[in-house]
């Protein structure tokens, strides 16, 4: 009799091992996701600031315009980064874009540079990047979300502090456009 109960024992803690081997590689995932979304913006970024340093070329005074929106509005490239940080990287990286955006079209010239249109091509390219990151963080939330809320694995994950993650916010933006 004593040893079925060890045995028993032997399989649950065994089992919890396994519960908290699986909660820690999921959530892992979801951090990775996020640091691969802030390297995208980051990059992005970057881009941006080149596109700064093109249009100081063209317009000092909107050249120094850019450059004190990009000061005031630093993006976060934290080691952790939090899904509300990864949200506020975008709001600043798009209002970054509409003013360059804005300025390229009062200088012709500056729109018609080859320099211009390659960093331009850039920014597009890292803007698709950061929004399939974002895609590839929700569903991987998801997985971690539907691990931590269901039972049995809950009761372990509340056990061991793993919570519910949150989601990177919906770009209501996009959401605006007209339906044809």
């Amino acid at each position: 009799m004593i040893w079925i109960i060890i045995a028993v024992i032997a399989l649950v803690v065994l089992w919890v091992i396994s519960v908290q081997n699986s909660l820690v590689k999921s959530d892992e995932f979801c951090n990775n996701a996020l640091k691969q979304i802030n390297v995208q913006q980051i990059s992005r970024f970057d881009a941006l600031q080149a596109l700064i340093k093109l249009t100081r070329e063209y317009s000092t005074y909107e050249a120094d315009t850019l450059q004190k929106i990009v000061d005031a509005r630093k993006i976060t490239s934290s080691p952790a980064p939090t899904a509300a940080e990864i949200n506020a990287n975008e709001e600043t990286l798009k209002a970054l874009s509409a003013k360059l955006i804005a300025v390229a079209e009062a200088y012709p010239d500056l729109k018609a540079s080859q320099n211009y249109q390659q960093t331009m091509q850039s920014i597009e390219k890292y803007e698709e990047n950061v929004r399939l990151s974002r895609m590839t963080f929700n569903d991987t939330v998801t997985r971690f979300n539907q691990q931590v809320r269901s039972f049995p694995v809950s009761a372990v994950a509340g056990m061991l502090g793993f919570a519910k993650r949150d989601y990177l916010a919906d770009d209501v933006s996009k959401k605006d456009y007209p339906v044809i």
